[in-house]
């Protein structure tokens, strides 16, 4: 595979639905993550991040009155554990969060879950585990060509300077939404954090982008920079 930019994957899908990148600045000081959602229904969009008391962040309604069905929509997205980061697109963060503080890892959590019963989308649970020293890891839980059966894959990286992987739910917009297809995509990592949330913020598809998370940790001393978009204010 080659290397592209997150700009052309992002400005040239209107849809791609969650999407988690992950991987190591140009300089080699930090680990990067982003988690990303989008939304097509008034439910979808009616949310924000914030930030949880585990590290991470949680998803929030923004408007209580408009909330309908919470159970696909309300999880948290990103947790911490000894030093690991976790990041995912639905409530298998916390079944990898407490799978990995029994001394499991997370493929063992994640053999327990398949993709959304959402028919007939099936959206797929996408995850990623960064770890202290920035090497991190990548899987999809998806169905076997729109039929229900659940195929798993794992992806495992080890850090390098301005390289970065993107996996994302689904392939395009559609009806029903395709499944993300094939290896996490290779991009550049460039710039400081505002810069590199600045850039994935612009280029997510103006209607469909709800909110946006992004943090830059050093490798060295543990230090984290922290950012979060949200399109409801």
């Amino acid at each position: 595979m080659e290397i592209t930019t997150l700009e052309k994957e992002l400005s040239t899908n209107t849809y791609p639905g969650r999407g988690i990148v992950l991987g190591r600045t140009k300089d080699g000081k930090n680990a990067v993550i982003a988690y990303f959602i989008m939304g097509r229904s008034v439910n979808s969009r009616n949310r924000i991040f914030e930030k949880n008391d585990r590290g991470g962040i949680r998803t929030k309604a923004y408007d209580e009155s408009k909330m309908e069905d919470p159970s696909l929509i309300i999880y948290n997205p990103v947790l911490k554990l000894d030093g690991k980061t976790i990041v995912t697109n639905g409530d298998q963060t916390d079944t990898i969060y407490d799978c990995m503080k029994e001394g499991h890892c997370y493929r063992h959590a994640l053999l327990t879950r398949e993709y959304e019963p959402d028919a007939p989308n099936y959206t797929p649970r996408i995850s990623g585990v960064v770890k202290p020293n920035g090497d991190y890891v990548l899987s999809i839980l998806k169905s076997n060509m729109g039929k229900p059966q659940c195929l798993r894959f794992f992806y495992e990286y080890p850090a390098c300077a301005g390289i970065g992987h993107f996996i994302h739910t689904y392939k395009c917009d559609g009806d029903p939404i395709p499944s993300f297809e094939g290896e996490p995509v290779p991009v550049e990592i460039d710039g400081d954090i505002d810069s590199f949330t600045s850039m994935i913020w612009n280029n997510l598809n103006e209607d469909n982008k709800v909110s946006l998370f992004t943090r830059f940790i050093n490798v060295e001393t543990g230090e984290e920079k922290t950012r979060i978009i949200n399109k409801n204010k």
